[in-house]
């Protein structure tokens, strides 16, 4: 599991996952969650708006990320 800090108290699912660098950009965030692939503790998410707090787990190509 890799952790990756936030600035603020909360960071939505898409800019988190471009903040992490496991996507370049916002047009693949959206394609790579409302087609399932991304996980928010646990769970698929298909809403690239949903919001993160620390401690959240995301999942993406089989990487485990939180938010720090």
């Amino acid at each position: 599991m890799r952790d990756v800090a936030i600035s603020d108290d909360m960071i939505r699912l898409g800019q988190f996952l471009k903040l992490a660098g496991v996507i370049e950009t916002g047009g693949e965030a959206k394609l790579r969650v409302t087609d399932g692939d991304v996980t928010v503790n646990g769970e698929v998410d298909t809403r690239r708006g949903r919001q993160l707090f620390r401690g959240d787990v995301v999942g993406i190509d089989g990487q485990q990320l939180r938010v720090a």
